[in-house]
């Protein structure tokens, strides 16, 4: 009983430790002793998910409408490369934002997405994963505009219109769930899924909430702009451990393992991921800053991710192992795309001597060949284990998706050939010195990512690194670098001028110039039926002498669309849905 206790308490610190330094530091903001534990505030998540077992689980009936927390042992992998990623931003952001005269603020919205983000990982119920999903959504604006520009105030505009839609369908969805299976838990939610009436109307707004935030493709547009604009400790854990968090709610209710009754939807995810890792990789190869150029390493990555979801709905039997490798492969990339956002910062502050520019470059090459695929790392493990997995497949799709895979070391490649290139250039830019605190959490990630193979890869894993799959991996790496090398070559003849290139944003950036378009043809045609009416009503003065201001009203109609009335034409239509079921 005491034991069940001392676990229940250590759950609980997890989410309220950042949760109460927030609020204390919203009082008392120029503490110092305050600044200092909140660069710790992640530490009780840390330690429980390497010192508590990952079967556990406490009922709170008189919170809200009956909370429960827990960890298995996929939520226990997730505790823990979050509480990582959040510790080493956390130490990291203090060195970053020494100077900074916002950095209070910076805390007090860091602290708050901080406690979002631990307490959706150990959320067992609907209500509770929900509440602790909107907060760090909402927190994580206050990072994105915390430099105040105009591109920052841009990026997050344009994050928190996505991200009012996204939480719209999401939670439309987690309410049609919790109606269908009668219960606000995971573990009666899911497999009620699967049977739902309105089963497929379920997962479109659950895909649709949860895809705005992994970065699906076509709900991805907001990653590219703020990633450049945020800090660096910030872009780190949004991309390292809070872009995890639709991956998970995707793995807590969709009924991954119990049906095949949704293979179709997981055809289309697959065909979605895919395109989204080469769609990703094309466009970031032609960006300029290295920030912008990890922004759509996330998307690309997360196709993946999204591969591997589309196949657990194609293949229930097979869910368990495609669950493993999901879990490792999220532990991989977090740790990997996290230690690149940090590099981002280490490199281009000022270095001593030439050859502290050359090990900064050696650091960042690790977590880029681990993101690649290379042997035995954890990007190559990743890789091997699911195409074996697709291997499963009945032809000829299992071996056109294995093929696929193949290409994505190559799309890959290109990308961290391009970022490292970018930093390359920009290494020892700026006269800030890099303190300790900086090169610390930095170096900690990059010898966490070396081992993580070997302490949390899944079953059976030492066993894929045979001769044969070493060699094909070798061969993969070689031709991708020299077809890479070979690409930087035509294009520096080329020029750079040359090359196309969409801007950070892609798609609504081409649907803002298409809306510009549109409306300036509406403001032509407009002013010349004006003008043709205007005629008319003189004409029929003269002949009729009609009284101009009975047609004058209709002849200077302005459209009354906004983006406030699109948004609640879109709350009617997802209404209707939601009433018609």
């Amino acid at each position: 009983m005491t034991a069940h206790l001392f676990q229940a308490g250590l759950l609980m610190a997890i989410p309220a430790t950042p949760l109460l330094l927030a609020f204390t530091l919203s009082i008392w903001s120029g503490s110092r002793l305050l600044r200092l534990l909140a660069q710790g505030a992640a530490l009780p998540g840390l330690v429980c998910a390497l010192a508590l077992p990952a079967a556990i689980k406490i009922d709170l009936p008189w919170l809200l409408l009956g909370v429960q927390l827990g960890l298995d042992a996929t939520t226990h992998a997730f505790l823990f490369f979050t509480g990582l990623l959040w510790l080493t931003a956390g130490v990291y952001a203090a060195s970053y934002l020494a100077q900074d005269r916002t950095r209070n603020r910076f805390a007090l919205f860091f602290l708050l997405a901080m406690t979002g983000n631990l307490g959706l990982v150990i959320a067992q119920d609907i209500l509770s994963f929900y509440l602790f999903f909107a907060l760090m959504s909402f927190a994580a604006y206050g990072l994105i505009v915390h430099e105040s520009t105009t591109e920052a105030r841009r990026a997050g505009r344009i994050y928190i219109i996505m991200l009012l839609a996204g939480e719209l369908a999401l939670f439309a969805g987690l309410v049609l769930a919790a109606q269908h299976a009668g219960s606000l838990l995971f573990a009666d939610a899911a497999p009620a899924l699967a049977d739902a009436p309105a089963r497929h109307l379920i997962v479109a707004l659950l895909v649709g909430g949860f895809g705005i935030k992994l970065g699906i493709l076509g709900l991805h547009v907001w990653l590219p702009l703020a990633h450049p604009v945020a800090p660096t400790p910030a872009s780190a854990v949004l991309s390292g451990a809070m872009i995890k968090a639709g991956l998970l709610g995707l793995i807590n209710l969709l009924p991954l393992g119990e049906t095949a009754s949704l293979s179709g939807w997981g055809a289309g995810l697959m065909i979605a991921g895919f395109l989204a890792v080469f769609y990703a990789a094309a466009i970031g190869v032609a960006q300029d800053n290295p920030k912008t150029v990890l922004a759509y390493s996330s998307v690309s990555q997360m196709g993946l991710a999204t591969v591997a979801i589309g196949l657990g709905l194609v293949m229930p039997h097979r869910w368990p192992e495609i669950l493993a490798i999901l879990v490792f492969f999220a532990l991989n990339h977090a740790l990997a795309k996290s230690a690149l956002f940090l590099g981002v910062s280490v490199a281009a502050s000022w270095l001593t001597s030439h050859w502290q520019r050359w090990l900064v470059m050696a650091g960042l090459a690790v977590p880029a060949l681990v993101l690649a695929g290379a042997p035995f790392t954890g990007g190559g493990l990743v890789k091997e284990l699911l195409s074996g997995q697709i291997e499963a497949l009945a032809e000829p799709w299992g071996g056109l998706l294995k093929t696929l895979l193949a290409w994505t070391l190559l799309a890959t490649m290109l990308l961290m050939a391009r970022f490292l290139y970018l930093v390359w250039l920009r290494a020892g830019a700026t006269d800030r010195p890099t303190a300790i605190g900086m090169y610390l959490p930095w170096s900690v990630l990059i010898a966490t990512l070396l081992f993580s193979p070997f302490y949390f890869g899944p079953a059976g894993a030492d066993q894929i690194w045979t001769s044969s799959s070493i060699f094909s991996s070798l061969a993969s790496l070689t031709l991708a670098s020299a077809a890479t090398v070979l690409g930087g070559w035509l294009a520096s003849i080329a020029g750079a001028q040359r090359i196309p290139r969409l801007p950070a944003g892609d798609l609504l950036v081409m649907a803002e110039r298409l809306a510009a378009l549109v409306l300036a043809f509406y403001r032509r045609l407009s002013t010349m039926f004006r003008h043709l009416y205007r005629r008319i009503l003189l004409l029929q003065r003269i002949k009729h002498r009609w009284p101009r201001r009975i047609l004058a009203p209709y002849t200077t109609v302005e459209p009354a669309w906004t983006p406030a009335s699109l948004f609640f034409l879109l709350l009617l239509v997802i209404f209707g849905l939601v009433s018609a079921t």
